[in-house]
């Protein structure tokens, strides 16, 4: 655990994630003096549907919903950051308290429901920024919209510049009738229109892992007709496998560790889906090199990570840096996409 944990455990969980923020919102204003090299691992470079990624840890949608701390999480040693979600309209998302910490699990639930400044807000400051890695924009529909899809292609059409690749979000549990876009023609109208306003972008897709195989072969069908570049597995769970702490009867969705078994069955089933003819994201419980390096093995190129930061601190991704990099050389792999479904 990092040395600030105890006095940001002590904070309500969503106003210590702000502070979280500013901290880092001023760190990356000031230069990131004493920033880690995401791209001091060479063995770690690789690229996934034509976008070079210095490393495969990224830092998933959620963390950083309005893009304003771009540099400071490049800081850390991230490969990639993926900001928002951002939807056409500002909106405030749910009702307070929305955040909760689950520390007997190592885990989180949230019900946010896409609270953001508005697609706008996030472009510019994505436009702002100084990268030193791989910038994913990640976009959803409002709340309220009266045509979800249009949201979607609106959106994709002006992220798509400024992005490296662009991910269309449908697997939140917090907006009511979103998951309902992961299935048959729903599903196939929003990945043409995606699809036509993405330019020559990368275009990434992001699912839950709260889907039965038949699900998993529809998108899987979808995703490979449509010419969609990779697949984000997966978002959080509304199911609750076993938790100790109290607040896992809040509702919402559930991420951290106790998700990392639903996540691990979910890539492997759209690795089979797929048969590797799509790059996978795995996201769920991943807060080690170890189980990064896993997944990786199971089917994922690139791996990405939120709660973990909640509770192994700032330092996380520099340290699943140098355990990935001493996996690979244990194994006698040269780069990491020698290792992806090994």
């Amino acid at each position: 655990m990092s040395w600030y944990h105890p006095a940001l455990f002590a904070l309500d969980a969503e106003r210590a994630h702000a502070l979280t923020l500013r901290m880092l919102s001023l760190w990356g204003g000031a230069g990131t003096p004493l920033a880690r090299d995401g791209a001091r691992y060479s063995r770690l470079a690789t690229t996934v549907a034509g976008v070079t990624f210095a490393n495969p840890v990224g830092l998933a949608a959620g963390v950083d919903k309005n893009g304003e701390v771009i540099a400071g999480f490049f800081g850390l040693g991230f490969g990639s950051v993926e900001i928002g979600t951002l939807t056409p309209r500002p909106q405030a998302g749910n009702a307070k308290p929305r955040l909760f910490r689950l520390p007997e699990d190592r885990a989180v639930v949230n019900r946010y429901g896409f609270n953001n400044h508005g697609l706008d807000a996030g472009l510019a400051n994505a436009r702002a920024a100084k990268r030193r890695g791989t910038l994913g924009i990640n976009v959803g529909a409002n709340k309220d919209s009266d045509d979800r899809i249009a949201d979607y292609a609106k959106s994709v059409a002006a992220a798509a510049p400024l992005a490296d690749y662009v991910t269309i979000n449908i697997s939140s549990p917090n907006t009511p009738g979103l998951r309902d876009l992961q299935s048959g023609q729903a599903l196939r109208d929003l990945l043409a229109a995606s699809v036509a306003a993405k330019g020559t972008t990368p275009l990434f897709l992001k699912v839950a892992p709260d889907l039965d195989p038949a699900d998993v072969d529809d998108i899987a069908r979808a995703v490979i007709e449509a010419k969609v570049d990779a697949l984000i597995v997966g978002n959080t769970t509304v199911t609750r496998p076993g938790l100790r702490s109290a607040n896992g009867a809040e509702t919402g969705g559930l991420s951290g560790a106790p998700l990392a078994p639903l996540a691990r069955a979910r890539l492997a089933d759209f690795r089979t889906a797929t048969g590797g003819a799509v790059p996978l994201v795995a996201v769920g419980g991943i807060g080690s090199a170890e189980e990064a390096y896993a997944r990786i093995r199971a089917g994922a190129s690139l791996v990405q990570v939120y709660t973990a930061l909640v509770y192994e601190g700032p330092g996380l991704a520099a340290r699943m840096l140098g355990g990935l990099d001493a996996l690979l050389a244990r194994d006698g792999l040269k780069s990491v996409a020698e290792a992806v479904g090994a």
